[in-house]
This record gives structure tokens, C-alpha cells and sequence, in this order.
């Protein structure tokens, strides 16, 4: 409506000045229109630069957070860095863990990325500042200008365990190709880790039960394996 304001003050005060016989009258339009015309200037120009009429407004969205590997390697949440000097990270993350496709966080300069370690459940928080129209009036004034809802900042955290790996795209690369090229070789260490973990708790506890042997056993190949992961990702950690 300010748009329209501004080009009906201009036609108007155009016409006053031009065509009004009378002095009187047309210095009083004139002085009428022109001001209108200053002022719609003005608010234009103070709602692009200052957001007049708006308001900052902050939403936040919880969502779950899955691993972006394959079901074949360790809990992972993967980034690609952006520009020089590794200042700028791209995160890579999926949301179920049945997505095909895996997701992104924005390249852009109103985006930060932050990563922190829990002990719930992992998941993603996307706290998002835009800027809206403090009430209808002021849409229906400045609401041609297409600027409600304008992206201020938006911060996404990740809140992930302490046995996720946070890997770039090239190192979650080296770290399945070292996975597989020692394959065989884990399988055998790992049936000797559990066996050894069973017969140690058959010695500690000899009257101890087949279902609590299993457990043992699981724990076990667990562990192992978060170890052998852990070595693994320190290893491609520290080739760059």
C-alpha cells in the first residue's frame, strides 16, 4: 500500500502544481501531496534498512538425528568444508534411518553449524530468526515490498553421542576403504576378543547362565568393535 501511496502522492502533487488555477489551492495540495510523497518515501526507506514495522520472530525445530554412513559403518555425521582454511562447514546428516538421500545445511553466511556431545538421543536443533510484520496494518502497509518472513540467522546444532565419528566427506571415504581392507582381519580379532571376554567371565563366575553368557558375548563384539572403529577414525583424523 506504501508503493501505491507514494505514486498517487506523486501523480497528485504533480497535477496540483501544474494545473491548479488557484494559488491558494495549489500551494495547500502541493504542500499536502509533497509531504505525502516525503513520507512515503521515508517509511519505504526505513522499512528496507531499519525494518520498520517488523519484528524479530524465532522458531525452533527438534528434529531426530540418524547417522549419515551406510549400515555398515560406525554412527557418523559427516561435513564438506566451504572456502579456505576449513572456516565454513557444510554438514551432511540423514533424519530416518531408512532415507536413501542424505541432507545439507545451507552454504550461506546467515547459517552456523555447531556440534555438541549428549547423552540422549541424538538429534538436530534448528533455531531460525526471520523478520515479520509486527501486526496486520503493517503487512498491509509494506507488504508489496515481498520482505515478510526475510531470514536473519538460522543456527543448527547437533547433539550427537560420544561414539559418533565427526568426519569430513573425504575422510568418512578412507575410513570405509580401511574398514574393508581389514575386514577379514577384524572378524578374527574379534572372535578372539569375545572368547576371551567369555572365558574370562566363566573363571570370575563359575555357575554364571547361558543367557547372561550371551549378554557377555555381545557386550563384548560391541566393544571391539567401537574400538577398532575409534582407531580407525583417529588414524584417517590425523592423515590430514
Amino acid at each position: 500500500m506504501i508503493l501505491i501511496c507514494l505514486v498517487v502522492s506523486a501523480i497528485a502533487l504533480f497535477i496540483s502544481f501544474v494545473y491548479v488555477a488557484r494559488q491558494t489551492t495549489r500551494l495547500t495540495l502541493t504542500a499536502i501531496f509533497g509531504l505525502m510523497l516525503i513520507g512515503s518515501v521515508a517509511a519505504i526507506s526505513a522499512n528496507d534498512s531499519q525494518h520498520l514495522g517488523m519484528v524479530k520472530t524465532t522458531t525452533t525445530k527438534t528434529t531426530a538425528l540418524k547417522s549419515a554412513g551406510s549400515s555398515t559403518q560406525p554412527q557418523l555425521l559427516l561435513y564438506q568444508s566451504v572456502g579456505q582454511a576449513d572456516k565454513h562447514r557444510v554438514y551432511v546428516y540423514k533424519t530416518t534411518a531408512n532415507q536413501k538421500k542424505t541432507q545439507h545445511t545451507a552454504a550461506n553466511v546467515k547459517t552456523t553449524n555447531r556440534v555438541k556431545t549428549t547423552t540422549a538421543t541424538p538429534k538436530l536443533v534448528t533455531k531460525t530468526t526471520r523478520w515479520t510484520y509486527r501486526s496486520t496494518a503493517m503487512r498491509w502497509w509494506f507488504g508489496l515490498a515481498n520482505n515478510d518472513q526475510q531470514l536473519v540467522k538460522r543456527t543448527h546444532t547437533f547433539y550427537v553421542n560420544s561414539d559418533w565419528a565427526v568426519l569430513s566427506t573425504t575422510q568418512a571415504k578412507q575410513l570405509a576403504k580401511l574398514m574393508k581392507q581389514h575386514q577379514a582381519q577384524l572378524k578374527t580379532q574379534a572372535q578372539s576378543y569375545v572368547q576371551q571376554k567369555v572365558v574370562a567371565a566363566k573363571t570370575s563366575q563359575p555357575t554364571i547362565s547361558a543367557s547372561e553368557l550371551k549378554q557377555v558375548s555381545q557386550k563384548a563384539a560391541s566393544d571391539f568393535q567401537a574400538q577398532a572403529v575409534q582407531k580407525f577414525v583417529q588414524q584417517v583424523q590425523s592423515n590430514d
